[in-house]
């Protein structure tokens, strides 16, 4: 089922009034596309223009309140949202400022607004904007309001992201169609999305992977016009959204028959997520996590310098916890993580990953298990 029915959305904002009273809030103040659709349900490509801010208020009591350009007052009517306040956007004098400033003041009787501000945030409206907000509205931080209640899923976004990982799998499953010896590489980015958006994917707005000798540089550079040759090791790691809701995980595929190294490297790799996708269980933290793939990932070799071995994934592609040695953050049921160990091999990676759920007995794996054996094509 796309969308949600509304009690979700009430559910979600009961949630947050309440932990609002305990931190002596009296108001949410939202402005990134993740947080504003996560309360009302508002899904529109047009974030992609960066012209226009958007403002979501949840008050302490009652429904949340919109105050966004005139150019999304259809969309938002079809909401639950029943408050909507709008000005013609853009305004080169007054982008919607004072109205924002007037309802807050409204609504909030000691004017103690807070705002998400902590790692993995940002906030999307003018700088000058927020300064002159700042001078008659106390802002403060959100105390991890939005991140604690995105962080634990319901069974519905569950769903979502699980339908996700199976639009990739089905793309993924294709991909000997379109890569094979002598086909440039930026050529296999195209036709994959491609592949996707057949395969029933909304869009695709995350592709990243590599290809090279026994491995490949890095994770995040644009494809390169250079064909695929024998002994390369292909990877595509594919963000595809379905219904709002990401999934995040690699495959990788060798061009002819791997040698003894890559193969032995790829195993190990499947080990360490194996590793991490028992452990994976409420209780543990997302730390456990990290220690129970790297201390596999270091065996034999060097892991890779990414930072973290993993990351939690939903509305956006990447998002709370972090697999990293100083992330204690305890693992809930309705959590969905990304498994992403990462190997060296002679100056190149190889990096998997996997989508997973924590249930309340342990994990489940939301994309298909990658095959035992590094895939030939």
């Amino acid at each position: 089922m796309r969308g949600f029915n509304i009690d979700q959305f009430e559910k979600r904002t009961l949630k947050a009034q309440r932990l609002m009273q305990q931190h002596g809030l009296d108001a949410l103040l939202l402005t990134t596309e993740t947080n504003v659709r996560y309360f009302t349900g508002f899904l529109t490509r047009f974030w992609e223009s960066p012209t226009r801010p958007w403002y979501l208020i949840i008050p302490l009591k009652g429904k949340p309140i919109a105050v966004i350009p005139s150019i999304g007052k259809a969309l938002m009517n079809q909401t639950w949202v029943e408050d909507i306040r709008t000005w013609p956007s853009p305004d080169l004098n007054d982008d919607g400022i004072s109205l924002l400033s007037d309802t807050l003041n409204e609504i909030a009787k000691n004017k103690n607004i807070g705002i998400p501000s902590g790692i993995e945030t940002y906030v999307r409206m003018p700088q000058a904007d927020l300064k002159k907000l700042s001078q008659n509205i106390k802002l403060t931080s959100d105390f991890d309001i939005v991140k604690k209640l995105r962080m634990t899923k319901t069974n519905e976004e569950i769903s979502k992201i699980e339908n996700a990982c199976r639009i990739a799998a089905e793309a993924f499953r294709r991909v000997p169609e379109i890569a094979f010896e002598n086909v440039n590489l930026d050529e296999v980015f195209r036709k994959f999305q491609v592949l996707c958006l057949e395969a029933g994917a909304d869009w695709v707005p995350y592709l990243a992977g590599g290809a090279d000798t026994e491995g490949y540089d890095d994770v995040i550079s644009p494809a390169k016009e250079a064909p695929l040759k024998k002994r390369d090791i292909l990877m595509l790691d594919t963000g595809l959204v379905w219904d709002g809701y990401f999934c995040d995980y690699d495959r990788n595929w060798s061009v002819d028959t791997p040698s003894k190294v890559v193969s032995d490297a790829y195993s190990q790799l499947l080990e360490a997520s194996d590793a991490a996708f028992e452990l994976a269980k409420p209780g543990a933290t997302a730390s456990d996590l990290f220690h129970a793939m790297n201390s596999i990932l270091t065996k034999n070799s060097t892991g890779t310098d990414a930072g973290r071995l993993g990351h939690g994934v939903g509305m956006s592609l990447t998002e709370w916890p972090s697999l990293i040695p100083d992330d204690h953050t305890v693992l809930e049921k309705g959590m969905v993580l990304s498994l992403e160990p990462g190997i060296s091999i002679n100056e190149k990676i190889i990096v998997h990953e996997e989508n997973i759920e924590i249930t309340e007995t342990g994990a489940r794996y939301l994309s298909p298990k990658a095959d035992k054996e590094l895939s030939v094509i």
